[in-house]
């Protein structure tokens, strides 16, 4: 039975511990472009004992971001800004992920602290949003999309496969797709923006199409030795759960035919008036049921922050891997500090740097 402090083996790739640093957007990018401000912060995540740490929602294209400060892969600067912060990652002994993704109707917002809703139209900072179909999300977020043509799907798809390889080039070795929270993917398997009535609307099959087409076409691309994942939202709080749920379970057997090897389970994010019931592990214990379902390892993120709590999702069969957010942001030697709690002397993880551990293990 596997626990927190376990090594995790996917692929060619083994994580120190089950211990994943959730994408957590930074919104500080210029232009698609990292800076010092990702190093630090990235570095630090790796310094701090973690064994996998995915880098933020990084848009496909610039369209493709949620706000004019998320980072893009779209061109050969942002590829070259990345690379040497993946070298640091790695010399500290975790694994480096990136999550890509387009936001599509949530496209075009402002920052989170300057507002978190739709830049104007007539503002230059802005940009057209596109979605499987002209339905604007609401709320915060009310601008109507320009409903995607065939052309676009293809094109979107192209930005998928050029954002991978670049992922790949600059030593990347864990790819997620992010097919989930409303943004583009999302909204093509959800009945709340997808109306279209050709082959990639209506039954649950054609919502499925363009995720798995997506995820084909990155396949292709993608070294078959390294991990190709996806976080995907399989159910929305919007009353027709166990529906929603059944079909994502079936569309992930698909994923797994297809060549995924892990899903980050998580929620659709589709709708403004979904009533989450928040609270601690809330998707624990779906996760199980998805990783029971389809036989893909799992992770989850929402609310899983107390290390015992992780500790028995993982021994519990839930999920092979914890996807940790904000703890990490408050602490990120979170790892060591949960390591103590559990009573773990030896984990199986990289040590603390010499100065750290100097003052850590002598003055308790």
């Amino acid at each position: 039975m596997s626990g927190l402090f376990d090594p995790y083996s996917l692929k060619d790739v083994t994580l120190r511990n089950r211990i994943a640093v959730s994408p957590m957007c930074q919104y500080s990018a210029t232009d698609g472009v990292a800076n010092q401000w990702h190093a630090v912060h990235l570095e630090a995540l790796a310094r701090g004992g973690s064994g996998l740490v995915v880098v933020e929602a990084t848009g496909v294209s610039p369209e493709g971001r949620i706000t004019p400060g998320c980072l893009g892969l779209w061109n050969d600067a942002q590829a070259e800004a990345l690379a040497p912060m993946v070298r640091q990652i790695k010399q500290w002994g975790a694994v480096p992920g990136i999550q890509i993704g387009h936001a599509g109707r949530k496209a075009s917002a402002n920052l989170p602290w300057e507002g978190d809703d739709h830049i104007p139209t007539d503002d230059p900072r802005g940009w057209e949003t596109i979605s499987p179909s002209a339905v604007a999300f609401g709320g915060g977020l009310p601008k109507v999309p320009r409903e995607m043509t065939k052309a676009d799907i293809e094109r979107v798809k192209g930005d998928f496969v050029a954002a991978a390889i670049r992922a790949r080039d600059a030593g990347f070795q864990w790819l997620m797709l992010h097919f989930a929270h409303g943004y583009l993917a999302q909204s093509f398997f959800s009945i709340h923006a997808n109306q279209r009535t050709d082959e990639y609307g209506g039954n649950a099959d054609n919502r499925g199409r363009f995720l798995l087409e997506t995820l084909a076409a990155v396949r292709a691309v993608w070294p078959e030795n390294l991990p190709l994942t996806a976080r995907f939202g399989v159910i929305e709080f919007d009353g027709r759960d166990e529906e929603t749920l059944a079909e994502a379970i079936g569309l992930i057997r698909r994923f797994k035919a297809g060549g995924l090897d892990f899903i980050d389970v998580s929620m659709g994010f589709s709708t403004p008036t979904a009533q989450i019931p928040w609270g601690p592990a809330m998707l624990g214990n779906i996760a199980k049921r998805v990783r029971q379902e389809t036989g893909l390892p799992t992770a989850t993120t929402w609310n899983v922050g107390p290390a015992e709590q992780a500790d028995a999702l993982i021994k519990d069969g839930a999920i092979d891997v914890a996807m940790i957010g904000r703890p990490l942001l408050e602490n990120p030697h979170w790892p060591y500090d949960a390591a103590r709690k559990l009573g773990v002397e030896k984990p199986a993880w990289a040590t603390l740097p010499a100065p750290y551990a100097h003052w850590l293990s002598r003055y308790r």
